[in-house]
C-alpha cells in the first residue's frame, strides 16, 4: 500500500511541475510578443523616418546604415539589416532614395543616396510626427516615474 501511495504522490508533483513550466512558458511567450510589439514601433514608425535623416547625412548601404543607426542611439538601437533592406526597398520604390551598385559587374553594395523627393518626405514626416514624439516622450516619461521613481 506505501508503494501505491508514493506512486500517487510522485504523480501529483510530476502533474504540479508540469502545469508550473505551461504556466511559465506561457509567460516567457507573452514578454516575447511584448518585445516584439515594442520593436515595431520603432522598426514600423520610426525606422523608415531614421533612415531617411541618416541618408540625408551621406550615401551608405544598408549595413552601414544600421551601423550608424546604432552609433547615432549609442547602441541602444541596432536595426537588423533584416529590417533596414526592405525598407531601403520600399524608400526606392517610392523614389525617397536610388541605390547604384558599387561594382555594376559583382553587384557587391548597393549604395543608397537621399533624393529630393526624399528630403521633401523626410522634411514632412518630420514636422508631422514632432508633435506625436514629442506626446510619446511624455507619456514615457509618466510611465517610467509611475513604474520606477517611488
Amino acid at each position: 500500500m506505501a508503494k501505491f501511495d508514493s506512486d500517487l504522490d510522485t504523480k501529483a508533483e510530476e502533474k504540479r511541475l508540469y502545469e508550473e513550466y505551461k504556466k511559465k512558458l506561457a509567460e516567457l511567450k507573452k514578454v516575447k510578443k511584448e518585445k516584439e510589439a515594442v520593436g515595431q514601433v520603432f522598426t514600423k514608425g520610426l525606422l523608415p523616418l531614421y533612415a531617411l535623416y541618416i541618408l540625408s547625412l551621406g550615401a551608405t548601404n544598408g549595413n552601414d546604415l544600421a551601423h550608424q543607426i546604432g552609433e547615432h542611439t549609442h547602441a541602444l538601437w541596432i536595426p537588423s539589416t533584416g529590417g533596414i533592406y526592405p525598407i531601403l526597398k520600399k524608400l526606392e520604390k517610392n523614389k525617397f532614395v536610388t541605390g547604384k551598385w558599387d561594382d555594376t559587374k559583382k553587384q557587391m553594395q548597393k549604395i543608397y543616396t537621399i533624393t529630393d523627393a526624399g528630403k521633401a518626405e523626410l522634411d514632412h514626416k518630420k514636422e508631422m510626427l514632432k508633435g506625436k514624439i514629442e506626446e510619446a516622450l511624455q507619456v514615457f516619461e509618466i510611465v517610467y516615474k509611475d513604474l520606477y521613481k517611488k
